[in-house]
């Protein structure tokens, strides 16, 4: 099997491509790899999610990267991708593995690098990490037990919340947050955000529930992804407890779902552009947004109003990650849901996302509904949808051809849904932009074996049109 790093990490499905063995190669990659950078005395940060056995998977992985002599901090409990990324700069380190597979479902686990920033590694570094592990054999790792390990000082344990929560406090005022009355109901999705803001929000006038806030490795009943479709328990409670927002972490709580006091999923796109809204308005900061080709054009059109740049990049936050360290950016975010924040890591933060959200609500005084459509007031309405295929390997072939060439023919319909293509962007995969600046994008995932089909238009009846004729475009 060829271990591919895509849009973040390498991910596959416990006990048939993610092994122990495999495992062990990736972190022999990337103790090779801080060899080659001249980064290996600094030492790595490992940490882990809820998935099944990721706490083994782990110490695997530090086994093997002290057995090639780096020193190794590895984390005591499941923690949040960010958490374990912030530790990066708190211990100094050249950067970090993170077992995880994010919103993938329980069968599914994962191998993430970042970088000594914090960040998503870029596709130059995952790309020499991937041709260190081409060709290595078991036989060619190096361990050293974990006993052994720890007595020799090449690994101590280290708890990453502290130094994370202290970040967190300058980055916003959370005890005066507290005293207001909210009554917050979080879902922590099994995943690895159990008690964050809970206990970040705890000891004043808010009231905070928690639901799905024990370790389950099944994820019952949902996909640990924030969208509308695994959000339905909140959503009748937000309802039925008359609370005033329910959040919603991802299974290693790097992303952010809101529902409003109705019920209601405020999908990604609002939530970004809210929070960007947030930052520019009510704290009067100025930055450039750095945006993903996937995001919501309600971006650009904050952007004239404050005046401020806004980037564009491929899908993936290690796209967004580097950019928002060369612009010093406000805010970078993605559709998936993930979003980071200037003064802090260049990593996506759903618990901080989270912290700006309610704070933006307690500073405006408005409900999330009342604070959607405060946005349209600025930037008019717009909606968006997004549908995923499974897809099998033959299918995924005909795709991509189907892809390569539209990009190297522009072959493209001259209208879509009755409208008049004004332009198509083939910089990830196969956008198509309208004369009404509605736009349609079809994407093989970096992740999974899925296609996906996205659209935004200025109604819900547009979009289904969009979606469908995307469908119909490749085969589906």
């Amino acid at each position: 099997m060829g271990i591919k790093f895509g849009t973040d990490g390498w991910r596959a499905i416990i006990a048939e491509d993610f092994t122990f063995d495999n495992v062990r190669i990736c972190a022999q990659g990337v103790a090779t790899y801080l060899k080659q950078s001249g980064l290996a005395a600094k030492g790595l940060v490992i940490g882990y999610d809820t998935r099944f056995a990721s706490e083994d998977f782990a110490a695997a992985a530090a086994e093997v990267v002290a057995g090639n002599d780096i020193k190794v901090h590895l984390c005591l409990k499941p923690s949040p991708t960010p958490t374990i990324s912030y530790t990066v700069l708190a211990t100094k380190s050249a950067g970090a593995i993170i077992i995880t597979a994010s919103h993938n479902p329980g069968s599914w686990n994962g191998f993430k690098y970042r970088t000594q920033e914090g960040a998503s590694a870029p596709e130059e570094v995952t790309n020499q990490i991937e041709k260190n592990i081409t060709g290595i054999s078991t036989k060619q790792i190096k361990r050293l037990p974990l006993e052994k390990a720890l007595k020799r000082g090449l690994i101590d344990y280290v708890d990453p919340s502290p130094a994370y929560f202290k970040q967190l406090s300058q980055l916003i005022n959370i005890e005066e947050l507290c005293h207001h009355k909210l009554k917050v109901i979080v879902d922590s999705m099994y995943g690895a955000g159990i008690g964050y803001l809970k206990t970040l929000l705890q000891g004043g006038n808010m009231e905070v529930s928690e639901i799905n806030a024990e370790r389950n490795p099944l994820f019952p009943g949902i996909q640990p992804e924030p969208i509308a479709r695994n959000l339905t328990r909140l959503s009748q409670l937000v309802v039925e407890q008359k609370a005033s927002v329910g959040l919603a972490t991802d299974g290693d709580a790097d992303r952010i779902g809101i529902i409003d006091e109705k019920g209601n999923f405020l999908n990604q796109h609002q939530v970004f552009a809210l929070l960007s809204l947030y930052l520019l308005e009510v704290r009067g900061k100025r930055g450039a947004i750095i945006k993903t080709l996937t995001s919501t054009n309600m971006l650009s059109l904050l952007g004239k109003v404050f005046d401020v740049p806004v980037y564009e990049t491929p899908v993936g936050f290690r796209y967004v990650a580097p950019l928002m360290i060369e612009k010093n950016a406000l805010i970078g975010g993605e559709e998936s849901g993930g979003y980071g924040f200037r003064g802090h890591i260049p990593e996506r933060d759903g618990v901080l996302a989270g912290l700006y959200f309610l704070d933006l609500m307690v500073k405006t005084g408005k409900t999330p509904s009342q604070l959607l459509d405060y946005l349209y007031s600025r930037v008019g309405p717009h909606y968006y949808d997004r549908v995923d295929f499974h897809i099998p390997p033959s299918k995924h072939k005909k795709i991509a051809s189907f892809l390569a060439a539209s990009r190297l023919a522009s072959a493209f319909p001259d209208t879509i849904a009755g409208v008049k293509v004004a332009k198509v962007d083939t910089t990830d995969d196969f956008r198509i932009i309208l004369a009404d600046d509605s736009w349609l994008l079809i994407r093989l995932s970096g992740t999974e074996p899925l296609v996906r089909i996205y659209a935004e238009a200025e109604s819900e009846e547009k979009v289904k049109q969009l979606l469908d004729e995307g469908s119909v475009m490749v085969g589906i």
